[in-house]
């Protein structure tokens, strides 16, 4: 089975669908280490302090870092901004805990090239049942036997900065960790650390799991193996993350929330552009519906049975 290039993932007789479920070792243990600490310590340490830093900690690195720094700006290249503050975007980013710049990227990509085949393997569409899903998505991966080619951009793989990181993301969590030690001691230190990335991960794959299950979908792609969903109840808690019908239809746009859907990481953008320090953003109306891209009418939206399309492109096609 052949399959179509997508950006940094070229097709080189490549199979999105024969490939083994391996367990990785090491990404295994660091979700568990950080799992049992947060089970385990979380409860006995718990102070108001340690968890308002929980929230804070979160909130900063999930959205700013995660969200906006990682996906939006790394990933899609959704807008432009100051080197330094892209740096520390995605520093913020590398301190979620989930990988490093150039690990998040292969991580992305990979699933996204999978994903807009005819039909992928049952990990990158999220097909098993929930458990099945949770272990394979926290502690597993595929390994294809006709993978694609990864090629990373030239301006990521030169950036001395992002190799750094990319060679040390874990060990990011040692001077947080001192820090918050020395504002609020042990129960500190147990919230901001551990608590933080084992719901950080945990959400991540949550949404991961639904967002390509169910949900409003307002948006249908022809010919490829996943569909985006929009879980608009939980805007908030993903900063706008959740909105993956949307993201699905147009993942270079800078919002993933259409008006009236909160996307706390869209209004920080909106900030960065006030300040002068966003620019060329990309929204859903400058760029280019993908090929077979659907809009779904509001009779679905509303609960009924699977409606007729309409086609992208035309004057109700825009979010």
């Amino acid at each position: 089975m052949s399959s179509i290039s997508t950006g940094r993932m070229i097709d080189d007789s490549s199979d999105p669908v024969k490939g083994r479920v391996v367990w990785m070792p090491a990404k295994s243990v660091w979700i568990s280490a950080m799992t049992l600490t947060a089970i385990i310590g979380g409860p006995l340490t718990f102070t108001w302090s340690a968890f308002a830093a929980f929230i804070v900690l979160t909130a900063i690195t999930i959205c700013l870092g995660h969200s906006v720094g990682m996906h939006r700006l790394l990933i899609h290249r959704s807008f432009s901004t100051p080197l330094w503050i892209e740096h520390l975007l995605v520093y913020l980013g590398t301190l979620v805990g989930m990988a490093g710049p150039f690990g998040m990227i292969y991580a992305h990509d990979i699933r996204d090239w999978a994903q807009r085949q005819r039909n992928c393997h049952d990990l990158y569409a999220h097909r098993r049942p929930f458990f099945t899903d949770a272990f394979w998505q926290m502690h597993c991966a595929v390994a294809l036997d006709h993978p694609p080619r990864f090629v990373l951009d030239t301006r990521e793989r030169g950036d001395r900065f992002y190799r750094f990181l990319e060679a040390t993301w874990m060990a990011h969590q040692i001077p947080l960790a001192l820090l918050l030690f020395t504002l609020g001691g042990l129960p500190w230190v147990v919230w901001g650390i551990a608590v933080r990335i084992s719901v950080s991960l945990t959400g991540h794959w949550l949404v991961g799991h639904f967002a390509h299950r169910t949900g409003h979908q307002g948006w249908s792609v022809d010919d490829v193996a996943v569909q985006g969903y929009n879980l608009p109840q939980f805007g908030l808690v993903t900063f706008g993350e959740s909105f993956h019908g949307n993201h699905h239809a147009f993942p270079e746009s800078a919002r993933l929330g259409k008006p009236g859907q909160l996307d706390l990481g869209w209004h920080f953008i909106r900030l960065l552009s006030g300040l002068g320090l966003a620019w060329a953003i990309k929204l859903p109306h400058m760029i280019v519906p993908r090929p077979g891209l659907k809009r779904v009418n509001a009779a679905e939206a509303s609960g009924g049975s699977r409606p007729p399309y309409h086609a992208a492109g035309q004057a109700e096609s825009r979010p």
